[in-house]
């Protein structure tokens, strides 16, 4: 049973560590359930900030903004991993944090998360630690080649990682490092990535996604399409890993598993505390999407269980992807999700369209 005190009503207020797209879409979601929200973050503009109620333009050293921001709300959750533990400390003294911060802690460290993984008794790729110059011979003797360089903390899309071919290449990938830590990853034969996307209650109810399975252009989530190629036997599998590894955090709120495809079974790439680019589908294809439950969630309210009732593909509109959504704007079934970036970049998402797929077999259409 949740405790009744640990259940918001609507007119509370969740406060949001980070104002890009996806505390936008939380904004959005808390402002369907009746609640408002109010977002932390050290940009001047954030996308968030369009429909938030509040907004509080501060770095995450600021103490004196991060305790005025935190007496303003009911609950804390964040739309990035990468906060600073300081921040944390501060704001964790005076308000809830959900995600609590076991998720922050193994997540925002590649070497922890695949440490935690394999404790669960899930596959991971190989990997090692590196720290210099011998580490990372010692490293390539245990995980060989090819393989990736990553450094261990704040990397996304792609970024602070290099890839290895041959031996010979690493002390230039141990120069792009820059003295971070870094981890060593071996290279997984994969068919294809699919993604999990799952949500946890306070009484540890667990609501899983069906799985969507991804394509990355240089680094990049590109679409995200459901259903997945996964036979009936895979796709339990992988929503049971999902909710494993909610259990083992105690998590509250929607987290994203990546997943490889192998022919000896399913490895875990990577976990995200946190809702998921790849879960942009459930927005048009269940009733109650990615925002809503994590929203349900972390107020204490009861989850939805994330039933499926439509096919589609999510795309992501990339940079001058964007100059596309007059056409885009055209097509039948097609969702078009802006983020209110005003200047279009190479690899930034600006936006992004669900498809709905039409069936014969799904009744009225």
């Amino acid at each position: 049973m949740t405790d009744p005190a640990q259940i918001l009503e609507p007119g509370a207020r969740i406060g949001i560590l980070g104002g890009g797209q996806l505390g936008r879409m939380l904004s959005v979601a808390a402002a369907r359930l009746g609640f408002t929200t109010h977002i932390f973050d050290p940009s001047s503009a954030p996308p968030a900030g369009h429909v938030a109620d509040r907004v509080t333009t501060a770095g995450f050293e600021d103490e004196a903004a991060l305790r005025a921001f935190a007496e303003t709300v009911d609950v804390i959750t964040y739309e990035f991993e990468n906060i600073p533990t300081a921040a944390l400390d501060i704001l964790e003294e005076l308000k809830p944090i959900r995600p609590g911060r076991e998720a922050l802690r193994v997540s925002q460290d590649r070497l922890t998360e695949k440490t935690f993984l394999q404790d669960l008794g899930l596959a991971t790729a190989p990997f090692a630690e590196v720290a210099d110059a011998a580490e990372l011979d010692a490293a390539l003797e245990h995980v060989g080649t090819p393989s990736i360089l990553k450094t261990r903390r704040f990397g996304y899309d792609g970024k602070g990682q290099v890839r290895l071919m041959d031996p010979s290449e690493a002390p230039a990938a141990l120069a792009a490092m820059q003295g971070a830590p870094a981890i060593l990853e071996g290279f997984v034969p994969f068919s294809h990535e699919v993604s999990v996307i799952a949500a946890r209650s306070l009484n540890g109810k667990v609501a899983c996604y069906d799985p969507a399975e991804n394509v990355h252009l240089e680094g990049v989530l590109s679409t995200s399409t459901v259903p997945a190629n996964l036979s009936t036997g895979q796709s339990m599998d992988a929503v049971l890993m999902a909710g494993k590894i909610l259990n083992a955090l105690d998590y509250v709120g929607v987290l994203g598993v990546e997943i490889f495809v192998t022919g000896h079974g399913l490895v875990v790439n990577e976990i995200a505390p946190r809702v998921h680019n790849s879960g942009h589908w459930t927005q048009e294809g269940c009733t109650i999407d990615q925002f809503e439950q994590h929203i349900r969630a972390i107020a204490g309210w009861t989850i939805g269980n994330g039933a499926r009732y439509a096919d589609v593909v999510m795309e992501n509109l990339i940079g001058d992807d964007v100059d596309r959504i007059a056409d885009l704007a055209k097509e039948p079934d097609c969702a078009i999700h802006l983020y209110g970036k005003t200047e279009a970049k190479p690899g930034r998402k600006m936006g992004h369209v669900n498809r709905v797929i039409r069936s014969e077999g799904r009744d009225g259409w």
